[in-house]
């Protein structure tokens, strides 16, 4: 059965009353904006990132109930579940298609070739055939890029320092998508250099988590990395909770896993790509197309240390790492 969800924005109507009207005045109707999230229903960290995005259209005059729709589809991690979500998406021949990451995107573009999408946490949307290029997408996909595929590489650095003797690693990665294996690929190109040895570790399911953390604390010396995707989001509680409970360090791509009780993340903020995407989204509805609209970068990495759970493995975090830190928990 289908399930829609609408979203409404309260406050500030008299004062965003000018600028709706221009709104109003340039479309002439009420527009539907689709979202697709690879998360489990209501997930926290997709509602801060979908109420961000609402934040911002708002400012830029659309008014949810008023002259815009929003259809938020919780499609979860499994493959035929998005899929289905986003054929259904498509049916609905929305002005816009807002896609959380890779796997959210793949489907979308083989559902349509012609409704605007516009993606955020996609890495190498180039490299996976999701655009022509950064420059010039040259098709109904642009958005924001995640990362490139070097910083995944930044990671093993990252976990080096804070726990220096580390000799094993394994690489948390889902291996349904392109960016899973081109992830794990960095990795494994530094590691060498590091001194260090990894193997992956798939995700799909917490069984496969508890299994590979397990096998990798049966030995000394291991250590987790959690590249980017939206499973890993999904199963973030197992992941953190299992880390700690074989005395694993852990290197995640996004500052919530470290809020959660992460030991350390490094990598763009989620919260700003969606921001930012609603500018386009906003954009695309008074008249722009995908193709003109140039596929951009993270404008900054962050990098976020949790002291208590370092204290909690027995790490002494070295003042020039905490010295480059954007936050630090304590």
């Amino acid at each position: 059965m289908r399930r829609r969800e609408f979203i409404t924005l309260l406050g500030g109507a008299a004062a965003a009353w000018p600028v709706t009207a221009r709104a109003q005045q340039a479309t002439g109707r009420m527009r539907l904006v689709g979202i697709l999230q690879n998360l489990p229903e209501n997930d926290p960290v997709g509602s801060d990132h979908n109420a961000a995005f609402h934040k911002e259209l708002q400012q830029s005059g659309w008014t949810i109930g008023d002259n815009i729709r929003i259809d938020i589809r919780w499609a979860g991690t499994k493959s035929d579940d998005i899929r289905r979500h986003a054929a259904e998406l498509v049916a609905l021949t929305p002005d816009v298609i807002l896609a959380n990451g890779t796997s959210s995107l793949g489907p979308l573009l083989q559902a349509s070739r012609t409704i605007p999408i516009v993606f955020v946490q996609v890495t190498d949307p180039v490299g996976s055939g999701y655009v022509v290029s950064l420059a010039r997408p040259g098709g109904n996909a642009t958005g924001f890029a995640a990362r490139e595929y070097g910083v995944s590489g930044k990671w093993l650095e990252v976990l080096k320092q804070v726990a220096p003797g580390v000799t094993r690693v394994g690489v948390i990665r889902n291996p349904a998508v392109p960016s899973g294996s081109g992830q794990f690929g960095a990795i494994q190109a530094v590691a060498p250099y590091l001194r260090m040895e990894v193997a992956p570790i798939d995700v799909r399911d917490p069984g496969e988590i508890e299994r590979g953390a397990a096998a990798l604390a049966s030995g000394s010396n291991g250590a987790l990395i959690v590249t980017a995707n939206g499973t890993a989001v999904a199963h973030r509680d197992v992941i953190i909770t299992t880390a700690a409970r074989h005395k694993l360090p852990a290197v995640y791509w996004q500052r919530h896993f470290v809020t959660a009780g992460g030991l350390i993340s490094y990598g763009e903020d989620g919260t700003d790509q969606y921001t930012r995407a609603a500018g386009y989204v906003d954009r695309i509805l008074k008249g722009e197309k995908p193709a003109d609209l140039p596929v951009q970068a993270p404008t900054k990495y962050e990098l976020v240390i949790n002291l208590k759970t370092a204290k909690a493995l027995g790490l002494d975090v070295p003042p020039s790492l905490l010295s480059r830190a954007d936050a630090v928990i304590e």
